[in-house]
Parts: C-alpha cells; sequence; structure tokens
C-alpha cells in the first residue's frame, strides 16, 4: 500500500500514515486530498482514490521541533550517500573524532565513509592524516525524518519540503 504526506492546515508536514488511513481521514471530512496517488480503494458502492498528499482541516498545535534522531540511515541522507572523504559511494559511518578519542555519537561528529576511507583513517585525528572533509558535519535538516521513513520522497510530496 502506498503512503501518503499529512500537511497540517497551514501546509506544513505533520506525519507521513498508511494511503488507506489518509482516505479514512479524506472519508471522515477530516482532511482534503491535496495530491490523489493513482490508485483507488473500492468497494461494491465506492470507489475511493488513494491520496499521496492531504491537509487536515482544522490546525494542529505542533508544542516541539520535531528531532531527526542520529542514526545510520539519516546520516546517509544528510550526506547524499557519499563519503565525505573521497566522493565515492558510502557504505559505513565515521566518526571524525574518534570515540576511542573522546568523540560523541553527535550529528556535528559522524560522516558517511567508505569502507575504503574509514579504514584508512580509523581511530587517527584529520591533522594525523593526509585526508580532509570535503564538507563539515552539521545536524540534520528540518525535513530529513520524512526521508528517513519512507527512503524515497515521491516527487507530489517535494514542492511540501522544500520549505527547510
Amino acid at each position: 500500500m502506498s503512503r501518503a504526506l499529512v500537511l497540517n492546515i497551514t501546509y506544513e508536514p505533520l506525519s507521513v500514515v498508511a494511503g488507506r488511513r489518509a482516505a479514512v481521514l479524506v472519508l471522515a471530512d477530516k482532511a482534503d486530498l491535496v495530491h490523489p496517488s493513482g490508485l483507488a480503494l473500492r468497494s461494491e458502492r465506492l470507489d475511493v482514490p488513494v491520496p499521496s498528499v492531504i491537509r487536515l482541516r482544522q490546525l494542529v498545535r505542533v508544542p516541539f521541533e520535531r528531532h531527526v534522531p542520529l542514526s545510520r540511515r539519516a546520516v546517509f541522507v544528510r550526506d547524499g550517500h557519499e563519503c565525505q572523504y573521497c566522493g565515492g559511494p558510502a557504505e559505513t559511518i565515521d566518526h571524525v573524532l574518534a570515540r576511542s578519542r573522546g568523540g560523541g555519537h553527535t550529528w556535528d561528529n559522524v560522516v558517511a565513509a567508505c569502507r575504503r576511507c574509514n579504514l584508512r583513517k580509523g581511530d587517527r585525528l584529520l591533522s594525523e592524516t593526509t585526508m580532509a572533509l570535503r564538507r563539515r558535519p552539521t545536524p540534520a535538516r528540518r525535513f530529513t525524518w520524512v526521508i528517513t521513513s519512507v527512503g524515497r520522497v515521491p516527487e507530489a510530496w517535494e514542492p511540501y519540503l522544500q520549505a527547510a
């Protein structure tokens, strides 16, 4: 089954739900269909389009900024699946300041790396090697949680996630 992006009444992304759940919200008049997925739920008397994007009809107050947890998948999304040392395809994550040297498992100390570069760097400091970072590690962008939850962002969702 497909997934649907749920937008607040202000068009701010709130969550990702199953397509069936999104169709139920539209049928219950709790949300409006913004973009259909092209699929349909059919019964004997009803043919309901499965939404790809829905917008809630009432404002949902979010008391906090959504936090993207640090995970291997999220680091790969942030770094574009590229090794931050050589630019090749990333297979592992590397702590810039090795944990054995007091580095933490935080957004600003973890980068995506290929096996070769990760082994070459080992637990040494960057200043002890000839290697250099292509880009400084930073915390995840605002809507990275959407990408990590679905893997690949459908084209219909992109305009609503560009605000970040």
